[in-house]
């Protein structure tokens, strides 16, 4: 009887086949990739956990807790903005899931990434200023009371703000986990260390104004009824807490890996070093 109880929870509470497609797509990809590529166990941990922690926060009963109390809702966006795509991106999956496309799929997409909408598609999704300002601006504007509140009423927003949060954390995490020295990197490896400095600062400021504001910033939860019996003012401490302290310390491990990163670099002799001048030729 346990077990099925426990199975009432993987059952999603609005079930979304578009997702379920892209969450096996990438899941064969992966798999079928590891055959051709072979990578250690630990960063097919890292894959999994992050995938099997993105799938529970936006396809099981979960989900329907986060539309009914304010800090599960922090809780899923921590997953789907900070943890999830942190794991993944540790995992360093782009080369995996590229050698997981059938030989056909390799070769148009190569074509692609040299045409000019390719060209220009890759330098938006890496671009060192666009993507960590998206990152924190799509924390952000869905705290809006009154863009919270419509984007919790409306499915197709609200679907749009989960998936949001997840692209812009993937695409962030992507920028700063980079093991590259700059070039081929796009951002370097001081810049790397930086940028979570910078991203954290905004979205702690705004998790303390939310813990500490005394009146209710959404009073969406009590129209649509808590799931929990708490007070509209518990609720939202610990969603703001909820952003301040483990929000940020997940981007300070992020930060960690990145200093690592550049550490290593340096030891290499690969960062650091004055760039060759051209000596002019006698």
């Amino acid at each position: 009887m346990d077990w099925i109880d426990w199975m009432h929870w993987a059952v999603p509470w609005e079930s979304s086949p578009t997702l379920i497609v892209c969450f096996a797509l990438s899941a064969w990809l992966f798999v079928r990739g590891q055959r051709v590529r072979k990578i250690t166990v630990a960063r097919q941990i890292f894959f999994w956990l992050g995938w099997v922690s993105l799938y529970l926060s936006l396809h099981t009963m979960l989900d329907y807790y986060a539309e009914r109390m304010f800090f599960m809702h922090r809780i899923q966006h921590l997953v789907l903005h900070h943890a999830g795509p942190l794991l993944i991106m540790a995992s360093y999956p782009g080369s995996v899931m590229r050698a997981g496309l059938p030989l056909a799929w390799r070769v148009k997409l190569a074509r692609f990434n040299r045409t000019l909408p390719g060209r220009s598609l890759i330098a938006v999704l890496t671009n060192p200023i666009i993507v960590p300002a998206l990152f924190v601006f799509l924390v952000i504007v869905w705290l809006i009371p009154s863009v919270q509140f419509y984007s919790m009423l409306d499915w197709r927003l609200y679907r749009l703000m989960n998936w949001s949060v997840v692209v812009t954390g993937l695409m962030y995490w992507n920028l700063i986990l980079d093991r590259r020295p700059c070039p081929p990197a796009i951002m370097s490896p001081g810049g790397r260390v930086i940028s979570p400095i910078v991203t954290m600062a905004p979205q702690m400021v705004a998790g303390a104004v939310i813990a500490f504001t005394e009146r209710d910033l959404y009073p969406l939860f009590d129209l649509c009824g808590r799931a929990i019996a708490m007070s509209a003012q518990t609720d939202q401490m610990i969603g703001g807490l909820t952003m301040w302290i483990p929000a940020a310390m997940t981007e300070v491990v992020g930060l960690l890996v990145a200093l690592r990163n550049m550490m290593r670099l340096s030891a290499r002799g690969r960062w650091g070093l004055p760039k060759p001048r051209n000596i002019p030729k006698t």
